[in-house]
């Protein structure tokens, strides 16, 4: 028999987007090394243009925005690790339990979704930041809690989907309990998923904190890209000079970077479990659509 050839794990497009947030990764590692000056020191001169002793210029009151920029990457690769990995441990504990469980658990499980998904998101972040202490921990564990009823739906969907396989049913038959049956046996399946849950909590774990950053609400004692496009804004004679080039544009290029690079992993992993996706991609880039069924337009052969 001939062997059914093995789907990629993800599109060109997929690996595109890893590469670059590798590379967004390796700087945030290597941000300590390759900083020549502290964050908030007085470095230079103001407006110094990129040179020699200042790679990226520096901005009004002469700091360095090159080790700013670094700041930033670990700023924002550590919220997405941290703020994405509870985000998805999170919404895959409710998922599993009320995809698996059902009954009264489910509906438990789901309403406290719904209230979830309801709560406007920026005023409870700036509401608790203002109670606890400014970190990127609690940044990270803030975003977390407002954001794992998103992305539970979608894991629950996923149990909904593997919890009557015969496999499952025979692991049950046998006496495996619950907590063995989703260990060994959902959770694996739905890696997949799971990790593409993690794409999207990171995505928006970085934008969340680039954005609150970028409005003075950021609750981190950190660098961050979105105060040094704030602090470039504020500057009233930005656009009188060449400084924009240097001190805007740099941050504005790594955070669409790093969102288009995750956004790319996430929906190559997202066809990866999903193929009727990417047939529907194919279907629009050709300027056709599919046939409709017959079933769905309500006629008969």
């Amino acid at each position: 028999m001939r062997r059914r050839p093995r789907r990629a794990l993800m599109t060109p497009a997929g690996w595109t987007g890893l590469v670059v947030v590798t590379g967004f990764v390796i700087l945030a590692l290597a941000g300590s090394w390759l900083a020549r000056y502290r964050v908030a020191a007085l470095s230079g001169d103001p407006l110094m243009p990129p040179g020699t002793d200042h790679w990226l210029g520096t901005n009004s009151v002469g700091q360095d925005l090159a080790s700013q920029l670094l700041a930033g990457a670990r700023a924002s690769m550590l919220v997405a690790l941290l703020g994405g990995g509870a985000t998805v441990a999170l919404a895959t504990a409710a998922g599993a339990l009320a995809g698996w469980c059902g009954g009264l658990v489910d509906a438990v499980i789901m309403r406290v979704v719904d209230v979830g998904l309801v709560v406007p998101t920026i005023p409870l972040l700036v509401v608790v930041g203002a109670y606890v202490r400014p970190s990127l921990l609690s940044l990270a564990a803030i975003i977390a809690v407002i954001s794992w009823p998103l992305h539970a739906r979608v894991i629950r969907a996923q149990v909904l989907s593997l919890r009557h396989r015969a496999h499952l049913q025979a692991s049950v038959g046998f006496g495996a309990s619950t907590g063995h049956v989703l260990r060994r046996h959902v959770l694996p399946e739905s890696s997949l998923v799971i990790a593409a849950t993690f794409i999207r909590a990171a995505e928006r774990a970085i934008a969340l904190e680039t954005g609150l950053a970028f409005l003075g609400l950021s609750i981190s004692t950190h660098g961050s890209w979105g105060t040094t496009m704030r602090d470039a804004i504020d500057f009233h004679g930005l656009p009188l000079t060449r400084a924009w080039s240097w001190w805007l544009l740099p941050p504005v290029v790594a955070v669409s970077l790093v969102l288009a690079a995750l956004a790319l992993i996430g929906t190559s992993l997202e066809e990866r479990v999903n193929p009727r996706l990417s047939r529907h991609r194919g279907d629009r880039i050709m300027g056709t659509s599919p046939v409709p069924d017959a079933a769905a337009t309500g006629t008969m052969g």
